[in-house]
């Protein structure tokens, strides 16, 4: 009886699915390190501004904005250009076309790496700075639609600097065209009227406004427009399909026009009522915050309760102590200098500092031409001093010269409180502006 043998069954191997195009694309090349560039810029720039942002939306999406349209753009610019020449420096140019896909889908594949990683890094220091920001503020949004546009113009920068490296064949061409880009950024966001809106780097101070809301849009279709015509005008074969660049263009256009209506000074930014409306605490004399700084409320009333005392019952003294877009609004009210200026992550860091600005701000009387003169002028100016460092003392590091202004402190010192009372209502109602008319301790 002889055994049958039966062949070993062998599976056939599953076949092997090369990566994809893009997916090799966004791996090689400058792409990620452009991406880390750009993340990394922007996070050391913010790191070491961090006490003028952390606080307000309106500060960190200020800031952001700023540094992706000066920073990042030339940066996309130049890190594109680069990588649009990579191709002719290892002359695989020939090998790239012979691939059998249409010259737009290539094209569209090589520009990947430009486009979408220096969005990324932008996007993810942006995520970073709101995450840091957060705990800190009082009120109101970020404003997301801003910071997507950013991204998206930064995007853009990064096709066109791409296209650029293809068509010139010059290897300084990638630093170059990221000064030249710089410089052009940088004299858009500086520039009068409406047309600095268009640039990706145009600043706003007023944190109590908000943009209007088609803004953030548009200016995506802006800049994106432009980077989709060029390329399809570019990548378009047979050349009579180069017609369809007009479509993103004319969108562009489009979108251009209705950035330059906005008006000349406000530009996108509006009042927004819920930021700018006033805060108060329940003291004598109240002090008034606006809706964004309502964290600082209760520092701001601690530093100047020494001065609040020393007023108190005083003909003259402040009723109300106000901050914000409209300032003192009604009789006795005295404004406040900005807090967020002294304060970092939401408290105030040296009330003392704060105290003395406030003095200096109470006795900052608006003369005219001429006023302050006289053989009385010199005089004044001491008595004037020595008040505003008797009611709060400037520290040390940042005091100015009280030589002269001292005996007059030590007279202060020496009186009694109700006759310091009565020096503080004669010089209250008196004209600093008039040197004659101020009293002598």
């Amino acid at each position: 009886m002889t055994a049958t043998l039966t062949p070993p069954r062998t599976e056939k191997p599953a076949p092997v699915r090369p990566p994809a195009p893009l997916r090799t694309e966004l791996r090689r090349g400058l792409g990620p390190w452009s991406g880390a560039a750009v993340a990394l810029t922007v996070l050391v720039t913010m790191y070491g501004k961090a006490p003028e942002w952390q606080g307000r939306w309106a500060d960190v999406t200020n800031l952001l904005h700023v540094s992706a349209g000066l920073l990042c753009g030339p940066l996309a610019l130049a890190a594109g250009c680069w990588q649009g020449g990579r191709d002719r420096r290892r002359q695989t140019t020939e090998l790239w076309e012979s691939v059998p896909r249409s010259p737009l889908r290539r094209l569209l594949v090589s520009v990947a790496p430009s486009v979408l990683w220096p969005a990324a890094g932008l996007l993810l220091a942006d995520a970073v700075c709101l995450l840091a920001t957060w705990p800190y503020v009082s009120a109101g949004r970020p404003f997301l639609e801003l910071l997507a546009a950013d991204a998206v113009a930064v995007a853009a920068l990064g096709a066109l600097g791409h296209l650029v490296g293809r068509v010139v064949r010059w290897r300084l061409t990638a630093p170059l065209l990221g000064i030249v880009g710089y410089v052009a950024l940088g004299l858009g966001a500086y520039t009068e009227g409406p047309a600095r809106w268009l640039g990706p780097a145009g600043e706003h101070q007023f944190f109590w406004d908000g943009p209007v809301w088609w803004f953030g849009p548009v200016s995506m279709a802006w800049t994106a427009g432009l980077a989709l015509a060029a390329l399809l005008a570019y990548g378009l074969r047979p050349a009579r399909l180069r017609v369809l660049a007009l479509v993103p263009l004319a969108v562009a256009v489009a979108a251009a026009g209705l950035i330059l209506r906005l008006p000349q000074d406000e530009g996108p930014w509006r009042p927004d009522p819920a930021l700018s409306r006033q805060v108060c605490d329940d003291g004598t004399p109240q002090v008034c915050v606006t809706a964004v700084d309502e964290g600082l409320l209760s520092d701001v009333s601690a530093a100047l309760a020494p001065l609040s005392a020393r007023l108190k019952g005083v003909p003259g003294a402040p009723v109300r102590w106000v901050s914000g877009p409209g300032g003192p609004a009604l009789p006795g009210d005295v404004e406040l200098p900005d807090a967020r200026r002294d304060s970092v992550r939401d408290r105030l860091a040296r009330p003392d500092l704060y105290l003395s600005s406030a003095v200096a701000w109470l006795f900052s009387d608006t003369c005219r031409p001429g006023d302050g003169t006289g053989p009385d002028a010199e005089r004044a100016s001491i008595v004037n001093l020595a008040v505003q460092e008797w009611l709060a003392p400037t520290p040390d590091d940042d005091g100015p010269d009280t030589t002269g202004a001292q005996p007059y402190i030590d007279r202060l010192d020496a009186r009694s409180p109700a006759e310091q009372r009565a020096y503080l209502t004669r010089y209250l109602a008196a004209n600093t502006c008039r040197p004659d008319e101020v009293p002598i301790p």
